[in-house]
């Protein structure tokens, strides 16, 4: 047994997390891409309202179900098949977008598109936090969302170079992140967690022994895997007392990530400012701003979750989400969206992105995939996935509805208004899980001193 440390085993690990993640770069350029392609698609489709909201939401509608779909195929046949599975989803909606000729065609791709959303969503972070050492698993699992700005980054760019050319092309790019996600996931090792699960100890020990840096630390993560006597558990284990404080927390911040409006700025935001009287290339623009932003505070979350703490990060980001949705909101009530007006409208979105992006959307998907015990955490995490993208289904089919209906000034507020209960919701049921094993963090749900509020109640008997 080699007990001298190793550096093949954290290079090992980084290119999992990076192969890995690139379903989180195709995850946000096809949700991404919609916002400058909606530009096009109205004119060629002919799209009212209505119908606008129905090609957006329908590829949120797909991911809603594929995170559902996902939970028992990764937990039946692994973490890599599944991925795997997705990769070639992707390849085949990404097709049949690109040779859409009617609305039917163009919404039933979209459905596709989103399975492959919805199983990436649920099972890329899973994989990844199974196979991270703990005191690099917020940076790794992070990693997962940097693809996801990255990719809807991209798509910003992307729309805005080819805003004369065709949407079809817009579209075709995508085939070229799943190629690489299929052939990369081919090659890598299954999740060692799933594997000792399966009863493949030996299999496992070998897989810890690859991407740890010495072989006595794998065995012992192994010892400790082995320890939690974890079984396949039915879904209605979720529902139980022990189990309830994960899922509060972790499904609370996959509706609150989304219900705080941070999509709506995304899939909308070409859309409200051309309304608001910017020029169709200065809102395209503007999303790219956007976009530019959401990969900054997604590279200082990804090192603020190890460095300060996932609850810390975003108790101390969300207080500034609120400020600048009121000035944005305030901006757009009074009609100021010109002249010295219209730079203080990009300053408090872009402020908005940075804030939210940084805290809640930095967190769903890490938090998610720490939380639950090894017996449920695929399930768990499918109802993660599925609350994000319920919400996400709801914000989708509704923001311009909303738009109308209050204003865009109003529906900025009633955003600020909710990324403040964000934050007491925070403070109040989710824990710190920086620097602590899975299976640390299980201990904590058997014992019942998991969420804030349980230890505090514990600490005063």
């Amino acid at each position: 047994m080699s007990s001298s440390a190793r550096p093949r085993g954290h290079v090992l690990t980084n290119f999992i997390a990076i192969i890995a993640a690139t379903g989180g770069l195709l995850f946000g350029y096809d949700t991404g891409i919609i916002s400058a392609a909606l530009l096009q698609l109205t004119r060629d489709f002919h799209l009212t309202t209505l119908s606008a909201e129905v090609v957006t939401a329908a590829i949120i509608a797909g991911a809603l179900a594929g995170c559902i779909i996902a939970a028992p195929l990764s937990d039946r046949f692994g973490r890599r098949r599944t991925v795997m599975t997705a990769a070639a989803l992707f390849l085949i909606g990404t097709v049949i977008v690109t040779l859409a000729h009617s609305v039917a065609v163009l919404v039933l791709a979209r459905l596709i598109l989103g399975l492959a959303i919805g199983a990436a969503s649920q099972i890329v972070p899973i994989y990844i936090a199974e196979i991270s050492p703990p005191e690099r698993r917020g940076t790794l699992v992070v990693a997962f969302q940097l693809a996801v700005v990255i990719g809807i980054t991209i798509s910003f760019f992307t729309g805005y170079l080819l805003r004369e050319s065709s949407w079809r092309l817009m579209f075709g790019l995508g085939m070229i992140p799943a190629l690489i996600l299929f052939i990369g996931m081919a090659f890598l090792p299954n999740s060692p967690r799933w594997t000792a699960m399966q009863g493949e100890i030996e299999t496992a020990r070998s897989i810890l022994r690859r991407v740890r840096p010495t072989d006595a630390k794998a065995d012992r993560e192994l010892q400790e895997i082995i320890d939690a006597h974890d079984e396949q558990a039915p879904i209605s284990e979720l529902f139980k007392p022990w189990v309830r404080p994960a899922l509060v927390a972790s499904v609370g911040i996959a509706l609150l990530c989304q219900l705080t409006g941070i999509n709506a700025v995304m899939y909308y935001a070409p859309t409200i400012f051309s309304n608001a009287g910017f020029g169709e290339g200065a809102a395209l623009l503007t999303s790219v701003a956007v976009g530019i932003a959401m990969t900054l505070a997604t590279l200082f979350g990804g090192w603020a979750v190890d460095a300060w703490g996932r609850r810390t990060l975003m108790l101390r980001l969300l207080p500034g989400a609120v400020i600048s949705l009121i000035v944005l909101g305030s901006m757009f009530a009074i009609g100021a969206t010109h002249g010295i007006g219209a730079w203080i409208t990009v300053i408090a979105i872009i402020g908005y992105t940075v804030f939210n992006v940084g805290s809640l959307s930095v967190a769903v998907w890490l938090v998610g995939a720490e939380v639950y015990p090894l017996s449920c955490r695929g399930k768990g995490m499918s109802l993660v996935a599925a609350s994000h993208w319920g919400a996400d289904l709801i914000i989708s089919l509704t923001t311009l509805s909303l738009v109308n209906a209050l204003g865009a000034g109003g529906t900025f507020w009633l955003f600020a208004g909710i990324n403040a209960l964000a934050f007491f919701f925070v403070l109040r049921y989710v824990p710190e899980t920086r620097g602590r094993s899975l299976e640390e963090l299980e201990a904590s749900l058997k014992n019942g001193t998991f969420a804030p509020a349980d230890r505090k109640a514990v600490s005063a008997e």
